[in-house]
């Protein structure tokens, strides 16, 4: 089956899910392997321990994942890139959900931290860390590259997942839109001050990976922007969405897919008046359900 993602391929299908992987995660992976320092006595040990680092972002991806299923949401793809994972999630736009969808990542590596202790101590019952084998070396490495993981994902920065989490929990308090433009803003800042930093350090791997989380805080700020402005923009009072009650927007908010011109759905009665296409369901903003422009009745209507 063709790769939907560009220079990415297909690994496998499972629970749903499709695994993708992008090209340049082989390249960096034989420049990673064989740029490492000469820590076992077999060059295998270098494959095995690149590719469960692989296997450990791989279940956590997975957690996301399946953790959105849970609650009700879509996730049918995984990419697997240099820098790491992503889990193509989109849980109900419920802070609990999202909650709930990003905190199962990091819990995977919670989880992984007994079963690897465990199974070092099996390898090695003299004592954790202790360089006999290269078994043991290689135990004791996965150990700290776990936690390593664990610790970096769980920063309260924006994109990494702590952030996620922190905007997750504000939103309970301040709103989805106010949390998301607090901490991308927090992430904006530590983001590029870390780009800067990398450049001092002449650190450009350093440089790719706090460059991304600049970019994706970026765009997390102009999410929060743009969902401000549809908060506080007019609505159809007279109207309300049939599955939560919210009145729907009134302005020029919809743009036709055809011709481009943009018109109030509502008004218009889902007919666009530059080219007369016909757009008969729209979506409630706040539920992100879609409903067919005749089911958004009056206050009496909507669900209680």
């Amino acid at each position: 089956m063709p790769a939907t993602h560009p220079g990415s391929v297909r690994l496998f299908h499972f629970a749903g899910i499709d695994v993708f992987v992008h090209w340049s995660w082989l390249l960096v992976a034989i420049y990673q392997i064989q740029g490492r320092p000469k820590d076992y006595e077999s060059f295998f040990w270098n494959v095995l321990e690149y590719l469960t680092i692989f296997g450990i972002v791989l279940l956590h991806e997975f957690g996301h994942a399946l953790a959105c299923r849970q609650v009700g949401g879509t996730a049918n793809r995984i990419m697997l890139w240099p820098l790491g994972g992503v889990a193509f999630v989109s849980p109900p736009q419920r802070p609990g959900a999202v909650l709930w969808s990003i905190a199962a990542g990091p819990l995977v590596n919670v989880l992984l931290v007994p079963i690897l202790f465990g199974a070092s101590y099996l390898a090695n019952p003299s004592g954790l860390f202790d360089p006999l084998s290269d078994l043991d070396r290689y135990l004791g490495s996965i150990i700290i590259i776990n936690l390593a993981l664990l610790v970096f994902n769980m920063l309260p920065i924006y994109p990494l997942d702590g952030g996620q989490i922190a905007q997750a929990l504000l939103w309970f308090v301040i709103g989805q839109a106010r949390s998301l433009l607090l901490v991308s803003s927090f992430g904006l800042i530590v983001g590029t001050g870390l780009v800067a930093l990398a450049f001092w350090f002449q650190d450009m791997w350093g440089v790719v990976l706090m460059g991304f989380i600049a970019l994706r805080s970026w765009k997390g700020f102009q999410q929060a922007r743009a969902m401000l402005r549809i908060l506080n923009a007019p609505r159809h009072q007279e109207l309300h969405c049939p599955a939560c009650g919210a009145p729907p927007l009134a302005g020029k908010y919809w743009a036709c897919g055809k011709c481009g011109v943009k018109f109030d759905t509502f008004d218009e009665r889902g007919v666009c008046p530059g080219c007369g296409g016909q757009f008969p369901i729209t979506q409630c903003p706040a539920c992100q359900t879609k409903h067919p422009i005749e089911a958004w009745g009056p206050p009496t209507a909507a669900k209680q």
